[in-house]
């Protein structure tokens, strides 16, 4: 199980609103080249969100289900990867004082990735989940207005 945390100088209402939006997916998810809406309201449980990755030359589809959906606190999903399996990756979002600390579990279901889910394996998924997280904060840093300046800017 690989878990790994986030400060993102933003409110959780700001980060939500990054998550809610399925055509961003690849913006701030590690390895995803493109994403488009599947089937359903995302992220209500149930509905899904195709993507594509690209490695040279050769693409790969797969897909996400929204398995839980708790606003302002939960968001789970599983990943389809086809033949590296499903993995569950868990966001537990939580106010930390005018910020948002998002603490993302992850860890395989099925297939390839489960069968073969060890320490090693872990470690790579924390270096992902470094890189993924750091790009989340900075998509959801770029997409809201930082309130604490403007208050501090108009005393």
């Amino acid at each position: 199980m690989a878990v790994r945390h986030q400060l993102i100088r933003r409110p959780p209402e700001a980060l939500w609103a990054v998550l809610r939006d399925e055509s961003r997916y690849h913006d701030w998810v590690v390895g995803t080249h493109s994403s488009r809406p599947g089937e359903g309201d995302w992220p209500t449980p149930g509905s899904t969100l195709r993507y594509t990755v690209r490695l040279g030359p050769k693409k790969f589809a797969g897909h996400t289900v929204v398995r839980r959906h708790e606003p302002p606190h939960t968001l789970e999903l599983e990943v389809d990867s086809g033949l590296l399996g499903t993995a569950r990756i868990a966001f537990d979002i939580r106010s930390w004082g005018e910020n948002t600390l998002v603490i993302v579990d992850e860890h395989p279901l099925r297939g390839l990735g489960g069968a073969l889910h060890n320490a090693p394996l872990d470690a790579l998924v924390q270096l992902r989940h470094r890189r993924m997280l750091g790009r989340l904060a900075r998509v959801v840093e770029e997409s809201a207005p930082d309130s604490s300046r403007r208050r501090t800017a108009d005393v």
